[in-house]
């Protein structure tokens, strides 16, 4: 029996179990959600660096209860390509390297969304706690050491190979020039200074303020193409949640950059199409699940990037006929031709739900495992990757332009179910965010799986995600041995994994009834828990 975490008062669910508990001391202090959150926030920064941090994006999806009720807000983090870069700048090479001060091109926007998501918390349902109590926890941890994850010492060996020598990265996350190893105090005394430096300068600081001057300075020394005015020119914005009318209640996630309608249509095909509502541990569901994910990616492939420069309104394909045509496209005997994923993503996604009825959902990430491998000296803030996602081909629709937003597979997800229940969830892991999300919902929701158990159930992952070059349809290895031969013979080309495989990304939700009770389930394949009261 796989029980979920229950309480009565506040909720927080982290795939680190320090962020949960970081939430949790915030909820009890009488903060509300999305101050907790942007505790929670901090302190995985900090304790699960090869994951995320303060040099990345962040996404929030936002459920406020307003005297007029419930208001939904999203606050997009997203770094913009730097001003002065042009394809030009990558000449003789046929794609953005992955690494080193070249992938290190986009601005960081975790820090402007903690910010706006804190201005919007106050002007909607007020503020209780000051900044230097929500990063109290995160400069302890980076000044006096926090130990070492399995998670974090897999990705340093697995990486350290080819992010040795960029700059500042085996000063950082090696000791000795050694992967630290598990349960290790790892200390971060340069971060710890620069969240200092937060807690009394403001968040805007990072920005606008004497840290803005100090990284950029580091990075143009380091050689990226970003500089001191695109730190001044970036600022985080709220945007509208795209929306589904599922058969269960109303679904939300956030617009372009980000790739929200892939999640909202795959969940709005298996609202329609045979298998679904199948054994959810069983062939029919788990093709209805692929196909539907098939479908999804076509759209998001198509059409998705920066909104400034995309030629489709993204909430016009959750119109019902065109989910009724997307839906009538699969075949439920047989698996559809499949191209190639996106490719790999390390995020972290976390949901709080306070005793006011607040509820937050929000992913933040440096995209590759360490980002761009490079960390600021003086600051200690490890830069992001995510700008390597732009294509050098004029004619692409993520193609590199100066001040251009990348695509993002960055998408919180939240959700107004019909029995009055409120439903924060997500996960990480590219191509496979949506996958997941899909699980998690659809046996939760539709199927009434306990949260824990609808976390902690096996998973498939179609396409590519932490390093691996095959788009197979990947299946934990606890499905049954009949599972996974039906499948074969619907045509899927099928690859097991282990039976709990981070690959597979790492997941979590929570929910709030009308009676103000919260229950929630974190991922076994992380460090995470539940933590309540």
């Amino acid at each position: 029996m796989l029980n979920s975490v229950r309480g009565r008062r506040g909720i927080a669910v982290a795939p680190h179990a320090l962020a949960s508990q970081s939430a949790l001391a915030i909820l009890r202090e009488g903060g509300n959600a999305v101050e907790a959150m942007v505790a929670a926030a901090a302190t995985i920064a900090v304790a699960y660096p090869h994951m995320n941090g303060i040099g990345g994006d962040s996404f929030w999806l936002m459920s406020l209860a307003t005297p007029t009720g419930p208001t939904l807000i999203g606050v997009e983090g997203c770094g913009k390509a730097a001003a002065g870069i042009s394809a030009n700048h990558y000449q003789g090479r046929s794609a953005i390297p992955f690494r080193g001060p070249d992938a290190a091109l986009t601005m960081a926007g975790t820090v402007s969304a903690w910010e706006r998501s804190l201005e919007v918390a106050a002007r909607e349902v007020g503020a209780h706690i000051p900044l230097p109590r929500l990063l109290e926890d995160a400069i302890f941890y980076a000044r006096h050491g926090v130990p070492v994850t399995a998670s974090q010492h897999r990705s340093t060996l697995a990486k350290a190979g080819e992010l040795r020598d960029v700059s500042g990265f085996a000063e950082t996350f090696l000791h000795a020039g050694q992967v630290p190893e598990v349960g290790s105090l790892f200390r971060q005394p340069s971060l710890a200074a620069t969240f200092d430096q937060l807690a009394h300068a403001g968040l805007a600081d990072f920005y606008r303020g004497d840290l803005a001057q100090q990284m950029s300075a580091a990075l143009q020394a380091a050689g990226s193409p970003l500089r001191l005015a695109d730190f001044q020119q970036h600022q985080a914005i709220e945007c509208r949640p795209l929306m589904l009318e599922h058969s269960l209640g109303r679904v939300y996630n956030m617009p372009p950059p980000t790739q929200g309608l892939v999640s909202l249509l795959i969940l709005g095909l298996m609202d329609r199409v045979t298998g679904s509502t199948s054994d959810p541990f069983g062939p029919d569901y788990v093709h209805a699940a692929v196909e539907a994910t098939k479908q999804a990616f076509k759209v998001r492939d198509a059409h998705i990037t920066d909104p400034l420069h995309m030629q489709v309104d993204p909430a016009s394909f959750l119109q019902r006929p065109v989910l009724d045509d997307l839906a009538w496209r699969i075949n439920p005997h047989q698996a559809a031709a499949w191209g190639a994923g996106k490719g790999p993503a390390d995020t972290v996604w976390m949901g709080v739900i306070d005793q006011y009825g607040n509820a937050v959902s929000m992913i933040q990430s440096i995209y590759h495992e360490f980002g761009s491998g490079i960390v600021l000296a003086d600051s200690g803030v490890n830069w992001q990757n995510r700008g390597a996602s732009f294509s050098l081909d004029p004619a692409h629709i993520n193609c590199l332009k100066p001040g251009k937003k990348p695509f993002h597979t960055l998408n919180p997800a939240l959700a107004h179910l019909n029995d009055g229940r409120v439903m924060v969830y997500g996960s990480m892991g590219g191509d496979g965010q949506p996958q997941n999300q899909c699980a998690v919902f659809t046996r939760a929701v539709v199927h009434g799986l306990n949260p824990q158990a609808a976390v902690s159930a096996p998973r498939w992952l179609l396409g590519r995600t932490w390093g691996q070059s095959s788009d197979t349809l990947k299946l934990e290895n606890r499905f049954a041995a009949d599972t996974v031969q039906r499948l074969r013979e619907m045509g899927h080309e099928i690859e097991l994994l282990e039976d709990f495989d981070e690959t597979c990304g790492h997941a979590g939700c929570a929910f709030r009834s009308t009676d103000g009770s919260v229950e929630g389930g974190a991922d076994p394949r992380s460090d995470g828990a539940v933590a309540a009261f």
